[in-house]
């Protein structure tokens, strides 16, 4: 298994060095060698998968106190899905990097990401995983700056450095007070103290787990692209395809990862979660926004990308861990796939505007009013009811006391929100042949809840198979009993009386009046300009450039 673990994270760090030293031999063929290599890595990365569901575990040290790689299940699962995204990446940059300058150069950089990122999942100790951290930003600089003649890519490359090193230093901070404290860098021996020794002592006036805890949240939050630090996000486009897909699919995710990663530290704070849960809610719900309002579809995506990292730090937030590494999971499956197919999508809306006709796309699209609306009170109650019932049936199957737990009813919330808003667009489609349309949405709804749970569940036993562990997480996400029922109680009288005012004025047939349909050109011409907050970024660049350069005239340095 030592051996494992050392070719896993060697293999694509020994194609990048051969590709770089004999890419004048390789010409073209460097591209073949890189992904032979990849493929290879991946076949290890199931290997250790495999190993690790049958209960096998444990660490090498290359130098000592550091360089330590850890075999875990947290580590393995990751390692299958950097390995398995960097290889589709690898395939399909063969034939689309063919024509830009530096091909060879583009292969050894996406092979060194790919080595640092499975380093960085596997790390075993605070320097390794921290120097990996820093790497990842660094070669992700040079991969969206892979065309040297474009200022744009350059410009948005430099930003998302400055970024991540924003959120390097809280971790940096994290790593030295956990050594400080219990004197080792090994993340097993420190997590097994903290285990022993949940008071830890205090530093600044603080509980040294909850600085801790905000520091790596803070890290996380740098990396995933949480509100106020994710303008960089959107704006990385101009990078390659192939690196827009790796970096959506498997880099932004890291947040979700080092949260994970850290769960012992987060299981003995008090304050941290709930602040993750807040700061996650924000950025998905504008991230979601922002989305919906960019006539750009890599700009667009970017924002999608921000609205899922949200949920998945708000996931951690509410202690549902394992939840949100599935999470990472599918959607960097699902978006990787994306932004490889935007380029081929791009190109044929170029060519037609058509949409293939086919009976699905006649059924939904070109749908055929039907004479009389249901009534809506009654779709109100379906509404309200079903979902709920999905919900319920699909979570008692995996644990009865799945209700008691706060951050269960909050993902039950917002699971009940979207079934909702999924029937209610069901109603405003107006088709001839409701029910069947109905039926087919409730449906879908009911295979995406009951798969959702079932493989959330399967992957909380997996990542944290002590119970107790996993109730400790729970419990350093609740909040005040009070509070949190007086909230959940508010929240859903809200969106219930939204659902009834919608429905009536839908069936009903009224508009806003002038002022609210002012209003609301104003709130959308506020969102489509993504919330002025690159203009006021920019603004703040000249000043200080302005300032900077009065300052170097003043002390006559130019």
């Amino acid at each position: 298994m030592e051996q494992l673990i050392i070719a896993l994270a060697a293999l694509p760090l020994l194609s990048a060095l051969s590709i770089q030293l004999l890419s004048a031999r390789l010409g073209r063929h460097a591209a073949r060698l890189s992904v032979a290599v990849t493929t290879v890595t991946f076949a290890l990365a199931v290997a250790m998968l495999s190993s690790s569901i049958g209960g096998a575990s444990g660490e090498v040290a290359l130098a000592g106190s550091w360089g330590i790689l850890r075999f875990d299940p947290l580590g393995a699962l990751m390692a299958v899905v950097i390995a398995g995204i960097s290889l589709i990446v690898h395939i399909y940059s063969v034939r689309y990097m063919v024509e830009e300058a530096g091909y060879a150069r583009f292969f050894v950089l996406l092979d060194a990401m790919t080595a640092t990122l499975l380093t960085m999942v596997v790390a075993g100790d605070l320097i390794t995983l921290v120097v990996a951290w820093h790497l990842v930003g660094v070669l992700l600089y040079f991969l969206l700056g892979q065309d040297t003649r474009s200022h744009s890519a350059h410009r948005y490359a430099f930003w998302t450095l400055i970024t991540y090193r924003i959120g390097d230093l809280p971790l940096v901070l994290a790593a030295g007070l956990l050594h400080y404290a219990y004197g080792t860098w090994s993340l097993s021996e420190i997590f097994a103290r903290i285990a022993v020794e949940p008071a830890a002592p205090m530093v600044l006036g603080m509980p040294l787990m909850e600085l801790v805890g905000s520091l790596i949240a803070a890290a996380a939050f740098a990396r995933s692209a949480q509100f106020l630090l994710h303008t960089w996000l959107p704006y990385s486009m101009a990078g390659p395809t192939p690196v827009s897909a790796l970096m959506h699919a498997g880099i932004v995710n890291a947040g979700g990862f080092l949260i994970n990663r850290f769960a012992p530290v987060f299981v003995h704070t008090e304050n941290v979660l709930p602040v993750v849960f807040v700061v996650g809610l924000v950025t998905a719900l504008i991230g979601s926004s922002l989305m919906l309002t960019q006539n750009d579809i890599k700009k667009s995506l970017g924002y999608s990308t921000m609205g899922q990292m949200g949920f998945m730090i708000m996931e951690c937030g509410v202690g549902a861990f394992s939840l949100a590494i599935y999470h990472l999971i599918a959607h960097g499956v699902f978006k990787g796939t994306l932004f490889l197919g935007a380029g081929s999508m791009i190109n044929a809306a170029r060519k037609s505007d058509g949409v293939p006709k086919d009976e699905l796309y006649s059924f939904v699209v070109e749908r055929q009013p039907a004479a009389v609306r249901q009534p809506w009170l009654l779709m109100v109650a379906i509404t309200v009811a079903v979902p709920v019932l999905l919900l319920l049936t699909a979570h008692l199957l995996v644990a009865e006391d799945y209700f008691q737990k706060q951050g269960a009813i909050v993902l039950l919330f917002f699971g009940w929100v979207t079934g909702a808003q999924l029937l209610y667009t069901t109603y405003r489609m107006q088709t001839q042949n409701f029910w069947r349309l109905l039926r087919l949405s409730v449906f879908s709804l009911a295979v995406v809840v009951f798969g959702y749970t079932l493989i959330s569940h399967a992957f909380n036993l997996f990542l944290y198979p002590d119970e107790a562990f996993r109730e400790g997480i729970y419990a350093a996400a609740n909040m005040d009993l009070l509070r949190f029922n007086v909230l959940a109680g508010l929240m859903t009288a809200l969106i219930v009386l939204g659902w009834l005012v919608t429905y009536y004025a839908e069936q009903s047939g009224s508009r806003a009046p002038g002022h609210a349909g002012q209003l609301w050109l104003t709130f959308y011409a506020f969102i489509s300009r993504e919330l002025y907050l690159p203009d006021l970024f920019t603004r703040l660049t000249r000043l200080l450039l302005g300032a900077a350069g009065r300052l170097n005239v003043w002390l006559r340095w130019v």
